[in-house]
């Protein structure tokens, strides 16, 4: 019997060109086993597809939806005017060093919002979308719980091992 998931989290990005950027939020939901979807729609390229994505997403049970775009990064602005889901967008740096991509997703109007995380952060656009989730369920709160008391342990670790590293002047 194949179990058939639901998605709670879509991923999406304006161009496979942002797929490299984007697998890293879709390893952090893996992860943490929150089921997610993956598309590319483009706010220019395909508004309808865009329309009818956002207007239907919460109908069909997304919780999170994470946009990426680059350039003229309209998507998650777009997506946001559409839909009562919370956006977390994701700026690409793709020109300009990023900024573009950045203002044009951090400088939303009042009464659409859109979280923003770092250039190229799905890391953390995942891990704020498994937070919100985790709003409403404990065993996922569990896991994260979990994994921000590993990332202490690393440091701790990485400092340790900093013991190891010899110069001439290094005093400790």
């Amino acid at each position: 019997m194949t179990l058939i998931m639901k998605p709670k989290v879509s991923i999406i990005m304006g161009s496979t060109s942002d797929l490299p950027v984007m697998e890293g939020a879709a390893r952090i939901l893996n992860d943490f086993e929150i089921p997610f979807e993956m598309n590319a729609l483009s706010a220019h390229r395909t508004p309808e597809e865009v329309e009818k994505f956002a207007k239907g997403a919460y109908g069909r049970g997304i919780k999170v939806i994470i946009a990426a775009a680059g350039m003229a990064a309209h998507l998650p602005g777009v997506i946001a005017a559409m839909t009562p889901i919370p956006v977390i967008g994701v700026p690409v740096k793709a020109s300009l060093e990023g900024w573009d991509a950045i203002l044009a997703i951090l400088q939303m109007p009042p009464g659409i919002p859109v979280a923003t995380v770092a250039l190229n952060g799905s890391v953390n656009a995942a891990i704020l979308a498994a937070q919100i989730i985790a709003s409403g369920d404990e065993q996922l709160m569990a896991k994260l719980i979990a994994y921000k008391e590993n990332l202490k342990v690393k440091i701790v670790d990485a400092n340790a091992e900093l013991t190891k590293v010899k110069f001439p002047y290094k005093t400790n």
